[in-house]
């Protein structure tokens, strides 16, 4: 699986992530499939006051609101675009997912009742105020969690501005 990232998306974690402090946050991972395997977060949820100093868990009902809106945004296109995941912050620990996590996450995907059958957990954390570390792992029915990492997206040098595309040449 390759996740990419829309250029804003880490600056509004940034931006999340300072208001927050010491408090976990977090919500859904929206994104826009770019090919089978192969997606780009467009967007995410913030729900900014159910967590605490070591513990999050999402109010579903909360972000109904924020992913009707966003699927009004892409035209109801869910091939496209749809849900990917959840994410949360883990300020005062590492970013690895924790047993809950792992936990809350195979329940979503392995879930009788839910045609889920894969999503994404991005934990994150500010550093100095600047830098954000991640963790992804995708979690898919019947199977272990996969770590992975974010993919660098790929401009085609006819794409470049002049000045980028020279100096590659």
């Amino acid at each position: 699986m390759r996740i990419e990232r829309a250029p804003e998306i880490e600056n509004r974690f940034r931006a999340a992530l300072r208001k927050a402090g010491q408090r976990e946050i977090g919500g859904m991972l929206m994104a826009e499939q770019l090919a089978p395997g192969h997606f780009c977060i467009i967007d995410f949820s913030v729900d900014a006051s159910s967590g605490s100093h070591t513990h999050f868990r999402r109010d579903p009902q909360a972000h109904q609101k924020t992913l009707d809106e966003f699927f009004q945004r892409t035209g109801r296109d869910f091939q496209r675009f749809n849900y990917l995941g959840e994410w949360h912050s883990h300020p005062s620990f590492s970013v690895r997912p924790s047993l809950e996590d792992s936990v809350t996450m195979t329940d979503i995907v392995d879930s009788g009742h839910s045609a889920i059958t894969f999503a994404v957990l991005m934990i994150v954390r500010l550093r100095w105020w600047f830098w954000v570390d991640y963790s992804l792992s995708v979690f898919a029915k019947g199977q272990a969690p996969q770590p992975i990492k974010f993919s660098q997206r790929i401009i085609p040098r006819a794409l470049m501005p002049d000045r980028q595309s020279q100096e590659l040449q």
